[in-house]
């Protein structure tokens, strides 16, 4: 009885395990189509790929050729990379997201810690473009959107007042920030139409539903519509457990004549 019971906590284990290691490598895309009321009406839908929290992981090609084709810009959510990770495997994915459309950066925790000065340099030549507490104007379509970029709070490097400075709330404002513990910043007039996050990977080890941090979720506040992923990567270990790695194409239209 004794010896039956070790093998099966044993086997218990050895499954657990590997559900960790397949939720941990999981090259799922999910495909959200968002109504917003701020998205101009004259405008043809938005379609934008967000991914965050790459860490050490190489961007499968699964995941490429299922979004090629399908969207109008790329949007990383920061920790492109954690310290020790080569910049030949940036280079690589960069490269790789590159090939489904335009590509924006908003910095990390995890960023900040490689040698900053080595991945500008990468972002110049591959025509990446961050955005760091400011915002540009990206013409997609038919029209034009703001694209805010929020520095990396966690390591009190952000500023939201000068990021919106130059920001129409009359426009269709998309604001990323690394950490979304930034949205409480965000006021119902700054016009914030849609934020994206990441920074918390969900938890990554949920035990009978508890994490550290929420689920990846997509949340309706009401001084924005706030997506926060679980993320692509993983830190510490390579595992996950209830919150899978995740990226988003995202379709956003208005609602008129629906």
């Amino acid at each position: 009885m004794l010896e039956f019971s070790i093998i099966s906590l044993l086997a218990g284990g050895v499954i657990l395990l590997l559900i960790m290691i397949y939720e941990a490598r999981r090259n799922t895309v999910k495909k959200e189509e968002l109504i917003l009321g701020g998205f101009p009406p004259e405008m043809s839908p938005l379609s934008l790929f967000f991914i965050s929290d790459i860490h050490k992981r190489e961007i499968s090609e699964d995941v490429i050729k299922e979004v090629k084709g399908k969207t109008d810009l790329v949007i990383i959510g920061g920790d492109l990379l954690e310290r020790g990770v080569p910049f030949s495997k940036v280079e690589e994915n960069l490269e790789r997201l590159m090939t489904i459309g335009p590509v924006y950066f908003v910095w990390g925790n995890n960023d900040y810690e490689t040698d900053t000065s080595k991945l500008r340099q990468i972002f110049k030549k591959k025509g990446i473009k961050e955005i760091v507490n400011g915002s540009l104007k990206v013409p997609v379509g038919n029209g034009v959107i703001n694209l805010i970029g929020v520095d990396d709070a966690s390591t009190q490097r952000a500023d939201y007042q000068q990021a919106i400075g130059e920001t129409d709330p009359g426009k269709f404002n998309l604001l990323i920030s690394h950490d979304p513990r930034l949205v409480k910043q965000v006021q119902k007039e700054d016009g914030i139409d849609l934020m994206l996050s990441g920074h918390t990977h969900g938890g990554q080890i949920r035990l009978f539903g508890w994490g550290m941090y929420k689920k990846g979720r997509l949340e309706i506040l009401p001084q924005t519509t706030l997506l926060v992923s679980n993320g692509y990567g993983t830190t510490a270990i390579p595992l996950r457990l209830g919150a899978p790695a995740e990226t988003h194409l995202l379709t956003i239209r208005n609602g008129q004549g629906l």
